[in-house]
């Protein structure tokens, strides 16, 4: 009996120390809102509930590598899992910032076995740092009851200050606003790049970008522009699909999507190779991307997963009992475009201080 107490006792303490070296704090970096509440509910909660000793601590932030940069320069990184768009996750890689990850052997194969590397959507991994989560759109909303019962048809409609005036609520990046002006100029959606692709195409842009300059707010956070339009302060406003459908279906907010020019782009997760915790954030990463959490987390916000495997499990919102398959961008992807995320890769910086500088003229 004596023995049995020791041995049982040593188990115990064993077992205590076992679980105090597992025991981890993440830091899981996000754009907050609707979104990082999306992911909280679909695996970071069930995550943590299975896995006692990890602690997952949602960091909000306003995208771009700024951030990011800045603690790998200073040695000293305490992010753990960034989620990012795929234009940044091509630069973070190439500057080093982002550790490769092997697709096949450390994200989960589909629930049939087909490795991971065919399950995600084609297009999608674009980078050898980047692990695909979602497919969502920049697009625009507006007030139903802002134009006397003439609503906007179309995303050229925006720059069209005599028949819908008001002021606009726009990104503060050049990124998509340069698209949208060229697009409202006439370009054809297949040929958006090739024209900014030149001096003549970029001035072309900001020319037109010029025209509503004046009645445009800018916003750098994501929840910024459904308020501006909830206050009255805007009429038309740019923003994330998914804050939208939170706006409208949710709230009850008196908007309208306008789908046509809708911008398409995939969003996932990017592991920082400095981090502290890799192996630990690597088996996270393993679930919170696998079929079944993807499939999950569109229950909560109209983001199309990045799973082929994920589709036809994309069930009813969790709260709202409505269908959610209807009120994914991917829907009305003929009436938009993929962000060209090589051109943005090669000519953001460039774009950035041109656009800062325009600002300020």
């Amino acid at each position: 009996m004596k023995k049995m107490l020791k041995y049982s006792a040593f188990a115990v303490a064993m077992a205590g120390m076992t679980s105090a070296a597992q025991a981890v704090d993440l830091n899981v970096v996000s754009w907050g809102g609707a979104y990082t509440a999306s992911q909280m509910n679909a695996y970071h909660k069930p995550y943590m509930k299975a896995n006692p000793g990890v602690k997952i601590n949602s960091i909000d932030y306003s995208g771009g590598l700024a951030e990011m940069r800045a603690q790998t320069e200073a040695g000293n990184v305490t992010w753990d899992l960034l989620d990012l768009v795929l234009s940044d996750a091509i630069t973070g890689c190439d500057e080093g910032m982002f550790r490769p990850i092997k697709i096949d052997s450390e994200l989960a194969a589909a629930p049939d076995g087909t490795p991971a590397s065919k399950d995600f959507l084609e297009g999608t991994l674009l980078s050898e740092c980047f692990v695909p989560q979602i497919i969502y759109s920049t697009a625009f909303a507006y007030r139903k009851d802002a134009f006397g019962g003439k609503n906007p048809t179309k995303m050229s409609d925006v720059f069209d200050l005599k028949n819908f005036p008001g002021k606009r609520a726009l990104q503060k990046k050049p990124i998509n606003n340069l698209e949208w002006a060229l697009i409202a100029d006439g370009v054809p959606l297949d040929k958006i790049y090739d024209v900014l692709d030149t001096d003549e195409g970029k001035d072309r842009a900001f020319a037109k970008l010029g025209t509503i300059k004046k009645e445009v707010i800018w916003w750098t956070e994501g929840a910024v522009p459904p308020q501006l339009l909830a206050d009255g302060e805007a009429v038309f406003g740019t923003g994330y699909n998914g804050r939208w459908f939170s706006a409208i279906a949710e709230e009850k907010q008196p908007f309208a999507m306008l789908w046509d020019g809708q911008v398409l782009d995939i969003d996932g997760w990017a592991v920082p190779a400095k981090g502290k915790n890799v192996d630990a954030v690597m088996t996270f990463l393993k679930y919170a991307t696998d079929t079944q959490r993807l499939a999950d987390q569109a229950k909560f916000i109209s983001y199309g997963p990045a799973r082929k495997s994920s589709g036809p499990m994309v069930s009813k919102h969790a709260t709202l009992g409505i269908e959610m398959a209807p009120h994914m961008p991917t829907k009305y992807a003929d009436q938009g475009f993929l962000t060209g995320f090589s051109w943005w890769a090669d000519n953001g910086d460039e774009m950035n201080e041109r656009f800062a500088a325009w600002l300020l003229q």
